[in-house]
């Protein structure tokens, strides 16, 4: 019974990204259950803040987790994916070309999608860190939100450079969530350009070939533009450009409350202090750990189900509750400069003090930037 309370916890986004499919399929007001869910799921955030479970392992050390169940459920979740956006093009249509959708019901259709795929990035994350099928696997299911670039450069940028100013999706103190989602997105993208560019370069090959995995990420992208454009036409497109630009902003969302503000400096070791831990109990089951920064920054290869509480910096509720503040900039930081200061007075090294000190000389005037 203990090893399958520990597999099932994590099922909480297929379940419910198969009931917003669902409540696209069936229209009217079960187009906005998407919707509903994130707000029932930020309640449930909210209540279980103070709940903290660590890792599951028997007596002997083994995990309780079941490697094969648990990667196949992420497979998975490319081909539910691609049912959310087919359901949603199937609305498209509907409005379009039959006139038997309102446009409410449209709207609804479009941000329920839009937060169910943004939300099933954290698939995508995971399995970038599988060196075999999981990072093909990884690129097709962002492709489906136009960023096939984030499984490349997530590995090779973001985890080696965090907390420095290489790293664009390291948040610096003073941005907000708005700024830092462009921000961070088209950095990573001109990361992975850059890569494909001198890996080219060094093997003699054109820019322009099929070898450029910079381009082809972004080729898996056109089945799902075709689909939009069919089902809806400039309709559709918007409806696209919607749906990619909540699941990216969610996405940089993620990293920004992870890494906010936190300062490494270059060539240093990457250790606990350099990310923000969200591991209550109810984003720990929904993020599949994600919210577990700290060691899985120092483990970049360990399965989610393993990542532990290590004592790091920690912001005390999880990315539901924290979401909602990042959508207001004052109250964000407001919230976030007590934590900063302590990041600053008990984790920081005295080169990243300098750093700090050299940068943010009057920490205070952030409050009101």
């Amino acid at each position: 019974m203990r090893k399958l309370y520990v597999n099932a916890r994590y099922l909480l986004v297929p379940a419910m990204t198969i009931a917003t499919i669902i409540g696209l399929y069936l229209g009217g007001f079960y187009v906005w259950l998407g919707v509903v869910l994130f707000g029932v799921n930020t309640i449930l955030d909210t209540l279980t803040k103070d709940i903290h479970l660590r890792a599951d392992f028997d007596d002997s050390g083994n995990s309780f987790g079941v490697k094969g169940f648990q990667y196949s459920v992420m497979y998975l979740m490319l081909p539910i994916f691609i049912v959310l956006q087919t359901a949603l093009a199937n609305n498209l249509y509907k409005f379009v070309s039959l006139g038997v959708l309102e446009t409410s019901e449209i709207i609804g259709s479009i941000l329920s999608c839009g937060l169910w795929a943004g939300l099933g990035i954290i698939y995508g994350h995971e399995l970038s860190h599988n060196k075999k099928e999981g990072f093909a696997v990884s690129r097709a299911i962002m492709a489906l939100s136009g960023a096939s670039h984030f499984t490349y450069a997530h590995v090779f940028n973001h985890h080696l450079d965090l907390g420095h100013e290489k790293d664009p999706a390291t948040a610096p103190r003073g941005r907000n969530v708005y700024a830092h989602a462009w921000l961070s997105h088209m950095g990573q993208s001109k990361f992975s350009y850059d890569l494909e560019r001198k890996k080219l370069q060094q093997a003699n090959s054109r820019f322009l070939s099929t070898r450029n995995m910079w381009l082809r990420g972004y080729l898996y992208s056109l089945p799902t533009v075709v689909l939009f454009v069919w089902s809806g036409g400039i309709v559709g497109v918007a409806a696209l450009l919607a749906v990619w630009s909540i699941s990216n902003f969610l996405l940089e969302a993620l990293n920004f409350m992870g890494h906010y503000g936190l300062i490494r400096e270059q060539s240093k070791p990457v250790e606990h202090r350099h990310s923000w831990d969200n591991d209550n109990l109810f984003t720990s089951w929904f993020f599949i750990e994600i919210g577990r920064q700290c060691d899985h920054h120092v483990r970049g290869e360990t399965f989610f189900w393993e990542l532990d509480d290590v004592q790091g910096p920690n912001y005390g509720i999880g990315y539901f509750s924290l979401f909602v503040l990042t959508l207001i900039p004052g109250l964000f930081r407001a919230f976030v400069q007590k934590h900063l200061d302590n990041w600053d007075n008990n984790f920081a090294t005295e080169g990243e003090k300098k750093i700090i000190e050299e940068y943010f000389p009057n920490k205070t005037s952030l409050l009101g930037a």
